[in-house]
């Protein structure tokens, strides 16, 4: 296949060593590692042979040192991306940088951009770190809303281990994961923000997981998946239903949302379903899912049973540090 542009064709990882001790998981940027603030969004321009275009690369903090780049052709994924295959590379950091060698041109990041030359040791372009927020982050609850969480209090919600304990907030006004609503909600529309710790030695479902279970039955799922390829069990993911049309995922420690349109399914008087739940769901403003059908309850549903009942939202507590905020529903 022939590439664009050169820089994510064969890059390999320019290898060091590292020695410090990695880190097993951080809710606040203050207490990450050197490596987080390397990792994140890049995007600019870059002279190719006949023209110049845009490139854009995830960098992937994964503990002492090492990055995984993930290059774009057209922009960064929901902002330009061309949609083709994108080129994943590893290396090693190293005096301060982290260099990426390939066969047609060298990209390395240092101090918040990243240089890309040719073989000839030419400067052909350069990306710049850059840091997206979704266009609904603060979106303010309209009119006749019901609020979920504000940061004042946990009156609307129990813990999800048990029901006569309430849930958790921290210090600084963040509802934590393992949370359950105490109002049961029929058809809806949800907001929720929430933040994905940063856990760079973790990998797979250990990485920041959690879910947003609809009527306690429906689960799309929550966990750091930036940069991955956006699967049915990462984030934005219906499991074992559909994979995002995109995956939206930020790095984690960012403040990502989920705008959720729900439809219940529907049941006859005796109980057989008629119709299946519906969802359509945008991540950080992007419309990852549009009308999915949901044929049936995601695993691990607190809720063990599918009828017209309404249900409860609930927050999964899957071991790991996720934080919300800014949660409320709009009834239909």
């Amino acid at each position: 296949m022939k590439c664009p542009l050169p820089m994510f064709l064969s890059l390999v990882g320019f290898a060091a060593t590292c020695t410090a001790a990695p880190l097993t998981s951080a809710t606040d940027p203050a207490k990450a590692d050197v490596d987080f603030a390397i990792q994140g969004e890049y995007t600019g321009k870059v002279q190719g042979k006949d023209r110049e275009k845009t490139l854009a690369a995830q960098i992937i903090a994964l503990g002492n040192g090492k990055f995984q780049a993930v290059g774009y052709v057209g922009g960064l994924p929901g902002d330009g991306w061309d949609g083709k295959e994108p080129e994943t590379v590893e290396a090693i950091a190293a005096d301060g940088s982290v260099t990426f060698k390939g066969k047609y041109a060298t990209g390395t990041i240092k101090d918040g951009s990243m240089t890309i030359t040719n073989l000839d040791g030419k400067e052909i372009g350069k990306l710049e770190r850059v840091v997206r927020k979704s266009p609904t982050l603060g979106q303010q609850p309209p009119q006749g809303a019901v609020i979920l969480f504000d940061g004042k209090s946990t009156d609307g919600w129990v813990s999800a281990r048990a029901k006569n304990i309430d849930a958790r907030m921290t210090p600084d006004g963040l509802l934590m994961q393992g949370a359950n609503t105490r109002k049961l909600f029929g058809k809806h529309k949800l907001h929720i923000e929430f933040m994905l710790p940063y856990m760079p030695a973790a990998r797979g479902q250990a990485r920041g997981n959690s879910g947003a279970y609809l009527q306690g039955r429906y689960e799309v799922q929550m966990l750091d998946s930036f940069g991955l390829k956006g699967m049915d069990n990462e984030c934005g993911g219906i499991y074992k239903v559909a994979r995002p049309k995109v995956n939206m995922c930020f790095p984690p420690l960012s403040w990502q949302t989920y705008d959720i349109d729900f439809t219940p399914a529907e049941f006859a008087e005796h109980g057989k379903k008629l119709k299946n739940a519906r969802i359509t769901v945008r991540h950080n403003g992007v419309i990852i899912h549009e009308d999915q059908e949901l044929p049936g309850l995601t695993a691990a549903a607190p809720n063990g049973k599918e009828d017209a009942q309404p249900g409860i939202l609930h927050l999964q507590d899957h071991g790991n540090d996720v934080r919300y905020r800014n949660i409320w529903v709009v009834e239909e």
